[in-house]
């Protein structure tokens, strides 16, 4: 019988472990949504981002993505994201959406443009590029490469 409690004693210890391991990395990742300014944008193509991902500025994260909806008139990908609102943008600042490389996640990357006058609530950004699709190039290289022998 003092066996038994030794082994639930270990397990329940291990689990305590794990949970404060879990709780650690939660926090230090910055993987909860920022609350803020929320404002959309329009991409042809949005492969591989998910919601929750990353907003970028100059490589530091200043919001999420929050969601992600199709726009029925003109077939383009809405994503509606949330920046910190303490960071201001500029009304002429573009978004594009990159990944971290070949097998890194997708986030959307933020320059910002010049304007004096800045994004508000449920403003859009008008200037956008889209993913890019890495497979579609690599058989575009190696099949143009075999057509010119």
């Amino acid at each position: 019988m003092e066996n038994n409690f030794v082994e639930t004693l270990v397990g329940a210890l291990v689990v305590a472990v794990a949970g404060g391991f879990l709780a650690y990395g939660y926090s230090m990742t910055d993987a909860g949504n920022v609350q803020g300014l929320n404002i959309t944008a329009e991409f042809d193509r949005v492969d591989g981002l998910a919601n929750g991902a990353d907003v970028r500025l100059s490589g530091i994260k200043v919001g999420t993505v929050t969601s992600q909806t199709l726009n029925p008139a003109n077939y383009a990908a809405v994503v509606a994201v949330s920046l910190s609102s303490d960071i201001k943008i500029p009304v002429d600042s573009s978004a594009k959406i990159t990944s971290e490389g070949l097998l890194g996640g997708t986030y959307v990357s933020l320059t910002p443009g010049g304007s004096e006058d800045f994004l508000t609530e449920g403003d859009e950004i008008q200037f956008t590029q889209g993913s890019i699709d890495l497979i579609g190039l690599v058989g575009q290289a190696i099949f143009s490469a075999q057509d010119s022998k």
